[in-house]
């Protein structure tokens, strides 16, 4: 504890920032890989639609193909009747019997016209189901082969930040323990109620940076001086001067590259 009293405000304010990068790196490789987890997990609910919608189609020329062969039996079946009615038409014995067995043989015509337009209007449907199979097949292709860069994406970010991810966690402990309690309560309370999780910020031409909040000029030189912790009125965010944020910036680059 002895040694937390002698730490100097600009010390704190120092460390406080490079907690602020720390914690700012963690969040954007969380970020990253909180957006392609939800890209990849969409390319895989598309390739399962398309599946289906495939599944569907192939089961829907199967359909029109009984459909066509059940109107090939129908034709078949009404030539068969045509065949026996016009024997029947050889020994009839007078012309009202005639002249119905005309009118089943016309009806038969009927239904044999009418049965090779459907078998046309059903070989119309398949070309068109055969072109939309054939687009369907090669979106598919393109979403998985898709899925799968995304999915390698995933897996190398993963694998390339989840360690250093770790490193920074540990690192942000570490500074942690070189700020006093309340401090480090402070800046977590603001972190988490401030836009971008952003507790700390540098004044920018004369405003806390991401603010158009103006800070007047004697609260400037307050801050520059690094004798005390001030925070913006309006944000309630820590402020440190440009300079102090340059040099820090600096410093954790130096420290992000050897991680």
């Amino acid at each position: 504890m002895a040694k937390k009293k002698e730490v100097t405000v600009e010390e704190r304010l120092r460390a406080l920032y490079d907690l602020q990068l720390i914690d700012s790196r963690i969040d954007e490789i969380r970020n990253v890989r909180g957006e392609l987890p939800l890209e990849v997990r969409d390319l895989e609910d598309e390739v399962a639609g398309l599946n289906i919608r495939l599944e569907k189609l192939v089961s829907n020329l199967e359909v029109i193909d009984n459909d066509i062969a059940g109107k090939k039996n129908l034709i078949e079946e009404s030539k068969a009747l045509m065949k026996k009615y016009s024997e029947q038409q050889k020994n009839v014995r007078n012309n009202r019997e005639y002249n119905s067995l005309t009118k089943e043989i016309e009806f038969q015509e009927l239904e044999i016209e009418l049965a090779e337009k459907h078998i046309k209007e059903f070989k119309v449907q398949i070309e068109q189901k055969k072109e939309v199979i054939a687009e369907t097949k090669e979106r598919l292709k393109e979403r998985e082969n898709h899925l799968k860069h995304k999915k390698g994406e995933l897996d190398a970010i993963l694998a390339e930040t989840e360690k250093e991810e770790q490193a920074l966690i540990s690192k942000s402990e570490e500074y942690k323990k070189q700020i006093d309690e309340r401090l480090v309560a402070a800046y977590t309370r603001i972190r988490t109620n401030v836009k971008n999780g952003l507790a700390v910020v540098p004044i920018e031409r004369g405003a806390s940076g991401g603010s158009f909040f103006t800070i007047p000029p004697q609260v400037q030189v307050e801050i520059a001086s690094r004798k005390k912790v001030i925070t913006d009125e309006h944000s309630g965010r820590i402020l440190v001067d440009a300079a102090l944020a340059e040099e820090q910036k600096e410093k954790m680059q130096k420290l992000f590259a050897k991680l």
